[in-house]
Formats: structure tokens, sequence, C-alpha cells
């Protein structure tokens, strides 16, 4: 994998979107995570598929849809502050 790529389940979970690996791989094993690259927009399926800067990703969490583009790819789980420069909100949660 390229450093310009990042698995799925673990960009999730370094943006704080889930709070272990495992269970961001359980999100996207049952398909509430689509993807955009390169203006294809695929439904994942498969946590070890990958996530590059500037794809948007869309799906719902605690009620709420999120919209939301990859801005970095992180390095490890940091806190907050860290995890939210990861992303950009497309569409404000709500």
């Amino acid at each position: 994998m390229s450093e310009a790529a990042c698995r799925i389940d673990v960009w999730l979970w370094r943006a704080r979107f889930a709070k272990t690996r495992s269970l961001a791989a359980a999100m996207v094993e049952r398909g509430v995570v689509r993807l955009t690259h390169n203006g294809v927009q695929t439904r994942l399926d498969k946590p070890a598929r990958t996530v590059h800067l500037g794809d948007t990703l869309v799906f719902a969490l605690g009620g709420r849809l999120i919209d939301l583009t990859v801005e970095a790819l992180g390095e490890r789980r940091g806190p907050a502050d860290e995890a939210r420069g990861l992303y950009h909100l497309r569409q404000p949660l709500g």
C-alpha cells in the first residue's frame, strides 16, 4: 500500500468515527460506508479497501448522515483535535 492510501477501517478508527478498529471493520462490512474515488461511488464491503486523499465518504453514524472529504491519512489514533484534522465535513452534522 502506498503512502497516499490507508485501509478504510484504520482511517475510520484514526478519525475517531469508531471506538475500536474492529468496530470500524464491522461498520464497513455492514455496507454503510460509501466511498467516492475519482468520481466513482462504491459501497464498501471489505475493511481492507483503501481510502486516498481527496476521497469523499458518506455514512450513517448515530442516526446522522456524515458526508466528508479525506484531508489526511494520519499516522496514529491521536486526540480528538488531531483526528478532526483528517477530514473536512462537506455537510454539517445534524
